[in-house]
């Protein structure tokens, strides 16, 4: 498999971006959608990485205009239960294999990043950083929610591991998605905070 991105791109380039949902989308059977939001789930699913607040929040997810991919990895029984979704949604739920090729073609492709656990030290959150892929995360010392007023921030944060405040989370970056000079501001924080 090529492991290359369809269409590099860096903070000056991030016009780019939108190319590489364009070939996952093709790559996955999908209908090229490039103003449909794609939301990532990078860290795979176990108990410890979320799997119940990932349960929880489904559903809700499930009823909004967006694309979930989620990379193959975690326990098998929340392995099976994302299996049995895929399978029921599989025009808009797709598994990523666990390889290099295929994380970065994620991450390139991807609006945001979901964590559903404490994910300061994971390296998936600097991979959506530098991929300019928003993350959607508990609070943590290192992100900021983003304020639209002060224009400032590189993330949507909830305070509490709770599904309602997940989800009004998710739903936050996907209202400020529909404004693509501040998704592209947020995306350049990203890239800037890892720079």
């Amino acid at each position: 498999m090529n492991t290359s991105i369809a269409r590099p791109y860096d903070i000056h380039s991030l016009e780019q971006k939108v190319n590489n949902k364009v070939a996952l989308q093709e790559e996955l059977g999908w209908t090229p959608e490039p103003k449909r939001a794609m939301v990532c789930l990078p860290t795979g699913i176990s108990e410890k990485l979320g799997g119940e607040l990932l349960k929880e929040v489904l559903p809700g997810l499930l009823m909004l205009p967006i694309e979930i991919v989620i990379l193959g990895k975690g326990s098998s029984s929340y392995g099976a239960y994302i299996t049995e979704i895929a399978k029921k949604h599989q025009h808009r739920v797709a598994i990523i294999n666990n390889d290099e090729g295929s994380v970065r073609k994620m991450f390139a492709a991807a609006d945001m990043s979901l964590f559903l656990a404490e994910s300061v030290t994971m390296p998936e959150l600097q991979e959506s950083l530098r991929y300019g892929t928003i993350p959607v995360c508990p609070a943590n010392k290192i992100l900021t929610s983003y304020d639209p007023n002060q224009e400032s921030g590189e993330a949507f944060v909830f305070e509490k591991m709770s599904p309602w405040l997940c989800f009004a989370a998710i739903v936050r970056a996907l209202e400020t998605y529909r404004f693509p000079f501040d998704w592209r501001t947020i995306q350049k924080h990203c890239m800037e905070k890892i720079a």
